[in-house]
């Protein structure tokens, strides 16, 4: 198994956990806070969509399919506008399919020792390396999806995974 072989896996395994959270959830239940403080899964889920694409972008410029107008600034965690830039379950599954097929040819496009590169200093401290960027996609979404259980734990949904 090779580096890449990792990072596929990563994304693979947090596809994987967000798609059964969210799996059997409905639009309104996406958008239910569960607690004080914490966000809806829409919001979380467009911020992952949005930072997703930034990742792409930063990459590798022109690879990532382009987000609603308005998109990313609706789902600003640091600066949360309520519930009205929200969309449906299905399209935010849509929005994340195309997002993440698009990290993963950006993945197959790169040779081993690219992984490596900096992009001359233009990627942030978290992602100092492409390989690191594109395995914090998958770790990012993982990240979130903990919060997700606090929804399916209000609404007495089934464990899923």
């Amino acid at each position: 198994m090779g580096p890449k072989d990792v990072i596929r896996n990563t994304l693979d395994t947090s596809d994987f956990f967000i798609k059964s959270y969210i799996n059997d959830l409905t639009d309104d239940e996406i958008k239910l806070t569960p607690v004080e403080g914490m966000n809806p899964i829409a919001m979380q889920m467009g911020h992952l969509i949005a930072v997703e694409h930034s990742i792409n972008e930063l990459v590798e410029p022109g690879s990532a399919p382009a987000l609603p107008t308005g998109f990313a600034e609706a789902h600003d965690l640091k600066k949360p506008e309520g519930t009205s830039g929200f969309r449906s379950k299905d399209e935010y599954v849509k929005l994340w399919d195309e997002q993440r097929a698009a990290t993963k040819a950006v993945l197959d496009r790169l040779s081993d020792a690219d992984l490596a590169d900096n992009r001359g200093g233009k990627l942030p401290p978290w992602a100092p390396t492409v390989g690191v960027a594109l395995n914090m996609a998958g770790m990012h979404a993982l990240n979130h999806s903990g919060q997700f259980v606090a929804v399916r734990r209000k609404l007495n949904k089934p464990i899923t995974v």
